[in-house]
């Protein structure tokens, strides 16, 4: 494997203010089919965070909490696990084993600009050997 991670990253990435609340968080994850939000900073001294349809369902559901009454920030994850655009992909996936994580997020310049999740490498690895057979 010696694809980067700038030629897998997904740059549609769905955000979520720190306040909003864990049923906003639901509604976005449910609406869009997608199973995590890049929590964004709240201010400059702030990093960002993530929060999973896993944290949803651990930290509050399982809990029986009320989502209307529990802000994001009380169950995301800080700070978010972020590598550089250029790191070879063999890299990426040795950290996701490392941290035991499903996704890890890709910065330029202190700034998350893309994510890159387990699919993903699992995409880019069949598209990769398919090209090789040709």
């Amino acid at each position: 494997m010696s694809l980067k991670v700038k030629h897998i990253m997904n740059t549609k990435l769905e955000t979520i203010h720190p306040e909003a609340t864990v049923y906003d968080a639901i509604e976005r994850l449910i609406d869009k089919r997608i199973r995590s939000l890049l929590v964004l900073p709240k201010d400059e001294r702030d990093v960002y965070g993530v929060v999973t349809v896993r944290d949803i369902v651990f930290k509050v559901l399982a809990k029986n909490l009320n989502p209307h009454q529990i802000k994001v920030e009380n169950i995301a994850s800080k700070p978010v696990i972020s590598i550089d655009k250029e790191t070879e992909l063999l890299d990426l996936v040795n950290l996701m084993e490392k941290f035991n994580i499903a996704r890890l997020f890709i910065q330029e310049d202190r700034k998350i600009i893309g994510v890159v999740s387990l699919l993903d490498v699992l995409s880019a690895v069949l598209i990769e050997r398919a090209k090789n057979k040709i």
